[in-house]
């Protein structure tokens, strides 16, 4: 019934010092520096932690979890993920989503693997849509959609100022903005619009007309992959300036890295609390290869690794920034008493040791926890 980590260097992500856990099934219940094993006759398993560092479990909101690609003829066709190289990385929660090819994977295939992800422990939600309007969904309503499939989350990815994109108008772009802004509402859940940006001229341009034109809030809005070139870089800052949100794209080359351009934003003195971070995993990348989920937690190790980067300013960027946005916060991107037991535990030098998903460790000693098949427990 109990799982007790002791001694633990805790960033919540805020840091909060050296702490015990306390796991009930998939909660944490006590978080504080010392729980003695005479508090419960029921704690199962006692892990020590000693000099080892506690974080919330990385959120990935940006997650071609079918595969991307196709956009290079058939054999460019990207296959699915594996919850392996999830957990590797230290994702406890992620958003799946289609891209350009929402005729040949369908949502239905979506929102089946996200299902086959959380029943392997991983906590797993859908975006409706793909590149192009009229947006597929499962009801022919975005509204719909939020209010009736537990799994969506809000609209995505939706494509702007790209050449793949179905060129959508300012008025479809608000129709699309207000139905998953009610249903949101109704649903009682985010209600973002997930935008692809991609390298056309007008950059974030339909997004700020959409917005001068109607009374929908800012905060619904999370534009992605904003590195990809400085001048939408630049523009992505003003925008955030401005209360938008933006979210960088790891494993950027072309563009930005994400521990330079996270930098940038720090010491420009700005408010980064609407900053966020995702992989782009398993999507086609332009200048070729496939992007991969690593790739987040490699960036973030890198900001403090080589940047110097605040241990806790680091992460928020891919916990409670994210988890907020996603309207999924304090359930998740903490580690508090009540959130869900989502705790990545690394080294002092930020390499992965343990992962616990849903209080269930998945990651141990730096690797993934094998599960026995069937014919083993028979056996």
């Amino acid at each position: 019934m109990f799982t007790l980590l002791k001694n633990l260097e805790c960033y919540c992500p805020r840091y909060c010092g050296k702490n015990d856990i306390l796991i009930s099934y998939d909660k944490i219940i006590k978080i504080q520096p010392e729980i003695g094993l005479e508090e419960s006759n029921y704690i199962e398993n006692v892990i020590l932690c000693d000099g080892l560092l506690a974080f919330p479990g990385i959120i990935d909101q940006h997650v071609h979890i079918l595969g991307g690609g196709g956009e290079q003829g058939f054999i460019s066709r990207v296959g699915e993920i594996d919850i392996d190289d999830i957990f590797a990385a230290g994702v406890t929660t992620l958003v799946g989503l289609l891209g350009a090819d929402g005729l040949t994977k369908s949502l239905e295939s979506l929102l089946a693997k996200a299902k086959s992800l959380e029943s392997q422990g991983l906590t797993t939600f859908i975006y409706s849509g793909s590149y192009s309007l009229p947006a597929v969904t499962f009801t022919q309503n975005m509204m719909r959609d939020l209010v009736l499939i537990d799994k969506v989350i809000g609209a995505g990815e939706i494509a702007i100022s790209d050449h793949r994109s179905s060129q959508p108008s300012t008025s479809d772009l608000q129709k699309l903005a207000s139905d998953t802004h009610l249903g949101g509402l109704i649903g009682g859940k985010a209600g973002v619009v997930h935008f692809h940006v991609g390298d056309g001229k007008t950059g974030l341009a339909p997004l700020i007309n959409l917005l001068n034109e109607s009374d929908l809030p800012i905060e619904q809005f999370v534009p992605t992959h904003v590195n990809r070139n400085p001048v939408l870089f630049k523009q992505a800052i003003e925008y955030c300036r401005s209360g938008g949100n933006i979210d960088l794209t790891a494993g950027e080359t072309a563009g930005l890295p994400v521990p330079e351009a996270l930098k940038r934003l720090l010491d420009s003195g700005m408010d980064v609390s609407r900053v966020t971070v995702s992989s782009d995993a398993n999507g086609s990348i332009p200048e070729g290869g496939v992007g991969k989920i690593q790739s987040l937690y490699d960036d973030i190790k890198s900001c403090i690794v080589k940047e110097g980067m605040n241990p806790e300013t680091a992460f928020q960027f891919v916990t409670e920034n994210v988890a907020k946005i996603l309207n999924l916060h304090p359930k998740k991107g903490t580690l508090s008493e009540d959130s869900d037991a989502d705790i990545l535990i690394m080294d002092k030098n930020y390499n992965l040791q343990k992962l616990f998903c849903m209080g269930k460790m998945v990651v141990e000693n730096g690797r993934v926890v094998k599960k026995q098949s069937s014919e083993e427990v028979h056996v």
